[in-house]
């Protein structure tokens, strides 16, 4: 399952990326602005990541650690959708720009997996639909679309910039909501093949 994710956008630079899209206006919760602003390649679970929720017709969003320790002591870094009533859960949107999904190398010899950067199709960024339980978030998984399908058998729930809001307020159903996007709607790049980076 997606356990690493890109934020390739400057933090400072939130409240114009947010009104290119027409979104409400961005503030961080109680006015703290993190440290670290700069782009980030890979964010891990247990690593902070920005999530967004909806108050007061703003956007208010704070870092935030991914996963929450199971009782067994294992990270919940995923969290199975279908089946599921969120009404009442703590909904929020993970920031990502892309994530990765790594699949077994043709040679068995190599060690490393295969490594797949997906990014959104006419989009700088988008949302991934959470939610936070023990002060630390989970991301959403559902069956996987077409574009995932080829790598691996579950997805992460992603929407458009947009498309988030919905999830926040559950202007619309969740079984259309926390669904793969539809084929094209990701892109993907291999970053790694058989131990080797792909010729540019």
């Amino acid at each position: 399952m997606c356990n690493e994710i890109a934020r390739q956008i400057a933090l400072n630079k939130l409240r114009e990326a947010m009104r290119e899209k027409s979104l409400p206006l961005f503030e961080w919760t109680g006015g703290r602005i993190p440290n670290d602003l700069d782009p980030k390649d890979s964010i891990k679970i247990r690593d902070s990541a920005l999530v967004v929720r909806h108050a007061n017709d703003k956007l208010v969003g704070a870092m935030t650690t991914w996963a929450w320790p199971a009782r067994n002591g294992k990270p919940v870094f995923n969290f199975v959708s279908e089946g599921r009533d969120f009404s009442d859960s703590d909904r929020v949107l993970i920031l990502a720009t892309g994530f990765y999904e790594y699949t077994a190398p043709e040679n068995p010899k190599v060690k490393l997996k295969d490594r797949h950067l997906f990014t959104m199709a006419g989009e700088d960024w988008f949302w991934i639909a959470g939610i936070v339980r023990d002060a630390a978030f989970t991301m959403l998984t559902t069956a996987p679309g077409p574009d995932v399908k080829p790598y691996h058998d579950r997805q992460i729930v992603v929407l458009r910039p947009l498309e988030g809001l919905a999830w926040l307020d559950l202007s619309a159903p969740q079984d259309e909501l926390l669904r793969a996007p539809p084929k094209g709607a990701l892109e993907v790049r291999t970053l790694r093949k058989d131990g080797v980076a792909p010729a540019a």
